[in-house]
């Protein structure tokens, strides 16, 4: 039976004994017209009330910081998400957190085929090998048989094919969570953009990361009235919750540790190519020449890790400390100590390290390669910088060091942005796109 690309139904949800039949398409709660919002529905929050609504979330993986969306848009639906997962891959202790949350509607599964290109590690550049697909015998049915009214998926490949299906034979909408821009999407194969648009055909709407995303879709040619904002978040309370825990005498204890006397700029990743870190240091070790206070701290492992040990002592670089990889339950501490944080990345579509640090009160210097920045990094609390343009790369180095008097008023301002991308905020965009996915 040839497969043909069905609408979403338009569906009857009930809300507390009544019925509601659209809801307003704004991109964040506090945009929706006063004169179009539900009336069941609080206008900021979405605190007063509950939908019920069947989610159903298939995603290969995920770890921590997704666990406080997955939390609110159940709260959100009524308790009637699930996730399916599979549970050879997600962490053990997020597969705990998750099942405290859903109970049996968290769904473990085991058992893949996969059909494709080599598997691509995190460290590497997007569309570095080809297209890989891991398929898991059963997982439509599976999916079937959760009877959702909406299924979301994350990215056009990975488990998503079972949500492509669905939509394909039975007609349930398909909300898709997506993080790509053009800058990632740069060197896409024919063959993925082809295998992407065909796909496209069985998504009924889409969850951007950011505005750079959604540029990309566009562009892409996904009609922009299916588009929709928030996707990603950091856990932001639990950081802060874990910075709150932090003493001066933690504090005093890792500065002697790692003989930190002066300002301290952080960076937390991977030490690997992607990552920008060797022109970091490159840029570094001009400024340092002129500026011998501040201290460069670099959290993470990662390929690089030696040669950039090699390279400090090449250049006889002092100012810069190589920690290694920290668990995470102790990164807080380093937020505490350090007065700005730098992400020189290369490539990323959405770093969750950046609204971390914002969420510690740091100003952020960011590389114009990371495709958060748009909203996350302004004038006010920020610099953005080429990484690939030495002079342009020292020039703002020198810049933020230069405006120290500014940095309390910066972090001031960085706590302000990010309120508006905390987890629970990012689950009622998603929650929002459901619903007018289902009014369509």
């Amino acid at each position: 039976k040839k497969l043909r690309p069905r609408s979403p139904q338009k569906k009857e949800i009930p809300l507390h004994g009544r019925k509601y039949t659209r809801i307003d398409q704004s991109n964040t709660i506090n945009d929706v017209e006063p004169s179009t919002r539900n009336p069941h529905i609080d206008n900021n929050k979405l605190n007063s009330h509950t939908i019920k609504m069947k989610i159903t979330w298939v995603t290969r993986s995920f770890l921590d910081y997704r666990i406080p969306i997955y939390r609110e848009i159940n709260r959100l639906c009524g308790n009637q998400l699930t996730v399916i997962y599979f549970k050879d891959v997600v962490p053990e202790r997020c597969q705990l957190k998750l099942k405290e949350i859903l109970g049996e509607r968290a769904i473990a599964l085991s058992g893949e085929i996969r059909i494709g290109g080599k598997k691509i590690e995190n460290q590497a550049f997007a569309n570095s090998s080809g297209i890989r697909i891991p398929l898991r015998p059963g997982l439509v049915k599976q999916v079937k048989k959760t009877k959702p009214d909406i299924i979301l998926s994350d990215g056009f490949f990975q488990w998503t094919y079972a949500a492509l299906l669905n939509n394909a034979m039975y007609g349930t909408p398909h909300l898709m969570l997506y993080e790509r821009t053009l800058h990632t999407e740069r060197n896409a194969s024919r063959v993925r953009i082809f295998a992407r648009k065909l796909a496209a055909k069985y998504i009924s709407a889409i969850a951007c990361n950011g505005i750079q995303t959604r540029e990309y879709l566009i562009k892409f040619g996904f009609p922009k009235e299916r588009l929709f904002m928030g996707n990603m978040a950091a856990d932001t309370a639990g950081l802060q919750e874990a910075l709150s825990k932090v003493n001066d005498r933690q504090k005093a204890e890792l500065k002697e540790k790692y003989n930190l006397t002066g300002p301290v700029l952080l960076y937390v990743g991977q030490i690997i190519p992607r990552k920008g870190i060797m022109q970091l240091l490159d840029a570094w070790k001009d400024v340092e020449k002129k500026y011998p206070q501040p201290q460069l701290v670099l959290i993470g492992d990662g390929e690089q890790l030696e040669d950039a040990k090699k390279y400090l002592k090449k250049n006889n670089i002092n100012n810069v400390r190589l920690p290694g990889k920290v668990d995470y339950s102790e990164v807080a501490q380093f937020y505490a100590l350090a007065d700005l944080f730098i992400i020189p990345t290369l490539e990323d579509n959405w770093s969750l390290v950046v609204p971390e640090a914002m969420s510690c009160g740091l100003p952020v210097i960011c590389s114009k390669y990371n495709g958060c920045w748009p909203e996350l990094v302004q004038p006010q609390n920020g610099w953005v910088f080429d990484p690939l343009n030495p002079e342009n790369f020292k020039q703002i180095l020198q810049s933020a060091w230069e405006k120290q008097e500014k940095w309390p008023a910066m972090g001031k301002e960085s706590l302000r942005i990010v309120q508006d991308y905390t987890p629970e905020k990012v689950a009622q965009k998603i929650f929002i796109a459901c619903q007018s996915t289902l009014n369509k």
